[in-house]
């Protein structure tokens, strides 16, 4: 019965001097238990100077104690090896796949407590103990467990690589240090790693900084989302009211106009009912006298006829125009079409004004808009691809390179009809509309070219300040030929120096209203910068003299 209650590990039955069982237990007055022997050996030959001290926990006594023999606890190891039980360590205490294991234990090993950095042994607690005892074996370098060990040896001279090479920043041995690392900048690895955890907790200290400096800004970027979600919130209700307020009043004035309609056709209908009974009343007075005409003419009687006669009624005169025209279902025709006139100019005002809207939607902004780009790297990332927009060219361009580039020829491309058509300017728009930051780059050939921005609602006919990209106030153009540039906006040429070159970068920040204009070769050259607001989304355009060619460079 007693036997099955014991569970005991090796440690409390071994001795920690000789890591085997007890053998003739004693215990001293701290209470630790050694072989009697293993401690009067290690008594008289490492502490030959009184007083004496526990090996485990360094208690020490002004006597020397007096060893007498545990024998309850010697009767216990004498009972485990009769019934040939063993103490064990408890499961957890055993070394798995991912554990670094003791390299002493025999048989099942027990998990490693410390590897050693110069015997390049791991050791569990118990085969640990001399490193703890032993004089010569404290001045080890005891680390956390590891399965590395072998990383630490020279692997051409199998030494412990003690001696760090900076000129190569790598760890070698001292053989290393005669031969090929020889007149180097070397330190001991024991110095390279106190600078270098000098320096690790420099960069701790600016990791810790930067992430207090990021997790205060993660709060201002929360606070930021609920201000901005308040604020859509409130501009949601308040657009709510403005329209609810429109609908509102455009039913009252649908009301109005369906009550006058109405009225008016009440009046209508009694003014044509009026009328009707008083026809109808006529006729019945017609057929009344007809019926007495015809009864007199039926008269055989001469006398009786001509005393009769003057005793008719005369006819009276008709009170109403034989003239009445019918019009079906077109009296009230006008005032359809005033009401249809009210709505197409107010879809026209939307139409101009939603434009509006929508980019002042858009330009809502929590960060500042960012500078403008110092070299070519930094437009870059904002290249847009950008195409030609075949609806819009004059028929005298033609299109080709996937609708990046546009040739002024003089046949004539079979383009279909198209109202976005330039019909007179040999010009071209981009497919794609231009809003937020970008940039595009325009190779040119021949006589000139304009490089030009435009809004989709420029004319695509009638005369030059009508449609020539520069020569309004909806298109701006840089002007390049072979004598220089010059810029032109609303009719109003300016003069522009810088490198000639044949290629053209553009770059446009539509919320901060920048247009740039650079001279592209192996550096970046300002031509000319615009500073506006733009009311609605660009295009980018061409515009060619004769022999003259552009393409919308590829910069992806």
């Amino acid at each position: 019965m007693a036997q099955k209650g014991v569970h005991l590990d090796q440690e409390t039955i071994s001795c920690s001097i000789c890591l085997d069982l007890l053998k003739d237990p004693v215990t001293i007055p701290c209470g630790h238990s050694y072989c009697m022997n293993c401690i009067k050996t290690h008594w008289d030959e490492k502490e030959k100077k009184k007083p004496h001290s526990c090996p485990h926990c360094r208690q020490t006594f002004r006597r020397t104690p007096v060893l007498l023999k545990n024998t309850m606890l010697a009767d216990l190891v004498e009972q485990l090896k009769k019934t040939g039980l063993q103490a064990a360590p408890a499961d957890h205490c055993y070394a798995g796949p991912e554990d670094v294991s003791c390299d002493v234990c025999t048989g099942r090993k027990l998990k490693a407590f410390k590897s050693c950095l110069v015997c390049l042994v791991s050791y569990c607690e118990k085969h640990l103990q001399p490193h703890y005892d032993v004089a010569q074996l404290k001045k080890h370098k005891l680390v956390d467990p590891s399965n590395k060990l072998q990383e630490n040896i020279c692997s051409r001279h199998n030494e412990v690589m003690e001696i760090f090479c900076r000129t190569d920043q790598q760890c070698i041995c001292y053989l290393c240090l005669m031969e090929e690392h020889k007149g180097h900048d070397t330190v001991s690895a024991a110095a390279e790693r106190t600078e270098r955890q000098r320096e690790l907790e420099v960069s701790q200290l600016n990791i810790q900084k930067r992430i207090q400096d990021r997790e205060k800004d993660v709060k201002l970027l929360q606070q930021e989302v609920e201000n901005i979600n308040l604020s859509a919130d409130k501009a949601v209700e308040d657009n709510e009211k403005v329209f609810t307020e429109l609908i509102r009043l455009m039913e009252e004035k649908r009301s109005d106009v369906k009550q006058k309609v109405r009225s008016q056709q009440r009046t209508e209908v009694s003014q044509v009912k009026e009328l009707q009974e008083k026809l109808e009343q006529e006729i019945s007075e017609l057929k009344r006298n007809n019926a007495e005409l015809k009864k007199l003419s039926h008269t055989e009687d001469h006398n009786q006829f001509l005393h009769n006669y003057p005793s008719l009624s005369p006819l009276s005169e008709s009170t109403y125009s034989s003239s009445i025209r019918i019009r079906p279902l077109s009296y009230f025709k006008d005032v359809t079409a005033a009401v249809s006139e009210v709505r197409d100019k107010l879809q026209e005002v939307l139409k101009d004004k939603w434009i509006n809207i929508s980019l002042t939607v858009t330009e809502v902004n929590v960060f500042p808009s960012e500078s403008e780009p110092k070299i070519r790297a930094g437009f870059l990332k904002y290249s847009r691809e950008i195409t030609l927009n075949s609806n819009t060219a004059n028929k005298r361009l033609l299109l080709s390179d996937g609708q990046r580039k546009a040739t002024l020829i003089r046949k004539h491309q079979s383009y279909s009809r198209h109202p976005d058509r330039f019909t007179e300017c040999l010009q071209v728009l981009s497919r794609e509309s231009l809003t937020g930051r970008c940039y595009w780059e325009v190779e040119w050939r021949g006589g000139g070219v304009d490089v030009a921005v435009a809004y989709k609602i420029i004319s695509r006919k009638g005369g030059k300040s009508e449609c020539v990209f520069g020569w309004n106030d909806k298109s701006w153009a840089l002007r390049c030929d072979k004598n220089g540039y010059n810029f032109e906006y609303n009719n109003v040429q300016t003069p522009v120096s810088g490198p000639q070159s044949s290629r053209v970068g553009v770059y446009l920040d539509h919320r901060a209203g920048i247009l740039s204009f650079y001279s592209v070769s192996e550096t970046m050259t300002l031509l000319h910068r615009v500073q506006t607001a733009f009311t609605q989304p660009l295009y980018a355009g061409l515009c060619f003299d004769s022999g003259s060619s552009a393409e919308l460079c590829k910069l992806k």
